[in-house]
Parts: C-alpha cells; structure tokens; sequence
C-alpha cells in the first residue's frame, strides 16, 4: 500500500509518518519510508543524529541512475534525458517491488532499525544555496514521483512518503499516486485550511483522504474539528510523552508509547489495508498517462526536444500479474 502524509509546516505529519513507520516496522511489515519534504526530517523523526541524516543518498542527485534504471529496454524512451518526472511505465520498463532489491535501493536506500523491525529509508534531498534561483523543489521531488510511477506494491507491503507542506504536491500529479492519503491538521482554522484545498484539489480524482487530528488537547479542540471536517476526521493525537522525548532526541522504546496513540495507529493501519480490495490498477495507469500528457504540453516537450505523448504504451497496465510475469 502507498500512503501519503500531508498537511500543513508545523502539524506535526513528520511526527506521525515517522510513528506509523515505526508501528508498521515492529509489525514485521516490508516498509520503503521516503522523505519528500522540503525540510528534511524524517531521519532524525526515526532515530537518526544529525550526521547520519545527513550523509543519507538524495535521490534528487541520482535521478539519471534513476531514470535509466527505470526505462530498461522500453522502446518509445530513447534515453534517459527524455524521461521527464510523470513519465509513464510501458513495455520494457524496469519495475520496482518493495521487498526486491534493485538499483534504485542500491543507490538510494539505506536501512534503518526501529525496535527489533527495519525499513529501508530514502530521501530527496535538501534545498541548497546552489538551488536558489535557479530551480524549483518538484525537480527533486521528481525522482519520487518516477520511483511511484513504476512501483508495483502488493499486500501488506507498505510505501510511507511524508509529503511536502500544504497543498505543493498539487503541483505535479503526485498526489494521485497513494491508496490513502492521511491529512495531518491542528484544531485552528489554518490547521483545517490544508483540508479544504486538499479536498477541492483531489475531488476529481478518486483521492482516499482522510484527516488524522494532532495535537488535540481535549473534546472542545475533537468538536472543533469534527465541525470542520466532518466523516473525514479519522482519529486524533493528543499530548505524547513519548513524542516529547523523540522530539528530544531520546525516545522510550516503541512500545512504551502511550496505549491511546498506539490504538490510533492501529486505526490508520486498517484504514489504509481496507483500500487494498478497492485498487484499480486501470485508473491508475491513465492517471499516470493523464498528467504526463498535461506536463508535455506544457514544457516537457520543448525542454527535451521530443514529442513525450509517444512514451505512452496505450496497451500497458501497471499492475501486480505485470510485474509477476516481468
């Protein structure tokens, strides 16, 4: 299952993707965690120091090994400078799995042990002083929404991204790539602002979101979001010693986390695995084809020099009998 965390700077979404992770890990799940945050923190969310998260490989620096690990012996891609961030999986094409190694692991993935579990960790890599001016943040971002657009994930195998902040991943069709999207927001009305973008945004889409309510500190701030949200509002997180000491750099074991939170997580676990029967691979696919179409016209043609509306194979479907015969 691919599920995304969202919402807006400051919700607190690196926090829960980063305990979800952690509760998906002790379960003995596969996990594949991906920071696509502007500000890179998941690492340290997991237990990393300092030094550590930041020797961790950015797939945005590797995106040509990406990209041409990707394209395999796809005939309608010519090279990898022609593959541009929607471009879509066809005959050819190297797929990924999340439990089989691969180059893209090899050169961007690196473990990380959580409470006797472990996941394999990726990251986009920060915004430099060299960036400034001269490049926008989807550049790197781009490498994800490559990796999501030929990953072929099976049950009870679980793809976790924290998201950029606010309604940004709206800027590339990213945001169609999750079975369940879990939208992290305060009780204040800039807390709910996100949702409602969010939910505008996604309508048409067939987006799965759902809001998970952080930082809740009693039942005016629960009714408060309730009244915004409505049904959306899936559970809620109070304070959290445990989180306090994480935030500190010196958390309990995983299992000392408070009984309530980890009943929360439980229910965000089940309402991401309840959207595995509900899959189309099909839609899947032509939304994939949908925003590459609308990202060529609009610059990838010109920038690459090539008409990117033929890399589409009108025969292929992503799906889990595809990657099983590949």
């Amino acid at each position: 299952m691919k599920i995304a965390f969202v919402g807006k700077g400051g919700s607190g979404k690196t926090t829960l993707s980063s305990l979800f992770i952690r509760h998906l890990a002790v379960s003995g799940a596969p996990v594949v965690a991906i920071d696509a945050d502007i500000n890179q923190h998941l690492g340290a969310a997991l237990g990393l120091d300092e030094t550590e998260a930041a020797e961790l490989p950015a797939m945005g620096d590797r995106l040509a090994l990406i990209k041409n690990h990707l394209r395999g012996s796809n005939p309608r891609i010519a090279s990898a400078e022609t593959m541009i961030k929607t471009t879509p999986p066809g005959e050819g094409s190297r797929l990924v799995r999340v439990r089989e190694p691969n180059a893209i692991y090899d050169a961007c993935a690196r473990p990380v042990e959580l409470d006797g579990g472990a996941v394999r960790l990726m990251v986009t890599g920060p915004f430099t002083d060299a960036d400034l001016g001269v490049a926008c943040y989807h550049s790197k971002t781009g490498a994800v929404e490559l990796f999501l657009n030929h990953l072929v994930d099976g049950r009870d195998e679980y793809v976790v991204v924290d998201m950029t902040a606010g309604s940004d991943s709206f800027a590339s069709g990213m945001f169609t790539r999750f079975d369940m999207t879990f939208l992290v927001a305060e009780p204040t009305r800039r807390g709910v602002s996100v949702y409602r973008q969010y939910k505008e945004y996604a309508a048409d889409y067939g987006v799965a979101l759902k809001v998970v309510g952080n930082k809740v500190h009693g039942p005016e701030d629960l009714d408060f979001l309730h009244s915004e949200v409505g049904d959306d509002l899936l559970v809620a997180f109070g304070q959290s010693d445990w989180v306090r000491a994480l935030e500190k750099g010196r958390p309990p074991r995983f299992e000392h986390l408070e009984e309530s939170n980890h009943r929360s997580l439980r229910t965000l676990h089940d309402a991401a695995d309840a959207m595995y029967e509900l899959r189309d691979w099909e839609r899947y696919t032509r939304q994939t084809e949908h925003f590459h179409l609308k990202n060529a016209a609009s610059w990838g043609n010109e920038r690459t020099g090539v008409d990117l509306a033929a890399q589409i194979d009108p025969e292929f479907v992503l799906g889990e009998e595809v990657a099983a015969a590949v």
